[in-house]
């Protein structure tokens, strides 16, 4: 009967510790994804970069601003890429350097 007693306050003692444990780390976890954290985090590694964030804002929105006016041109269809119009092993120069022409996106703007 001692070590059936034994074993229980052993197991209880256990599941006591480990559930304060996980409890413990749930909370750091919790505090390290919080909103303020990740911008904090964010802050320290673009000053660590040598950026400023708003630079680093100013830049996304720049390229979400782009972004977008690429996805609406293909769906308005005035998108076109030149492999449409280039010959295989023709070479395409943009800024006087020869570039892959799957990487070169031509818009054209349509008149009403």
């Amino acid at each position: 009967m001692m070590k059936r007693v034994t074993w229980f306050a052993g197991g209880l003692a256990a599941g006591i510790a480990g559930a304060g444990y996980a409890k413990k780390k749930v909370k750091e976890a919790a505090t390290n994804v919080a909103p303020v954290q990740v911008v904090k985090s964010a802050v320290s590694k673009a000053r660590a970069k040598g950026r400023d964030v708003a630079d680093a804002v100013r830049e996304g929105r720049v390229v979400a601003s782009q972004h977008e006016d690429e996805l609406r041109a293909k769906r308005e269809g005035r998108l076109e890429s030149l492999e449409d119009h280039v010959e295989p092993g023709d070479k395409v120069f943009v800024d006087g350097e020869a570039v892959d022409s799957g990487r070169v996106i031509v818009m054209r703007q349509l008149r009403d």
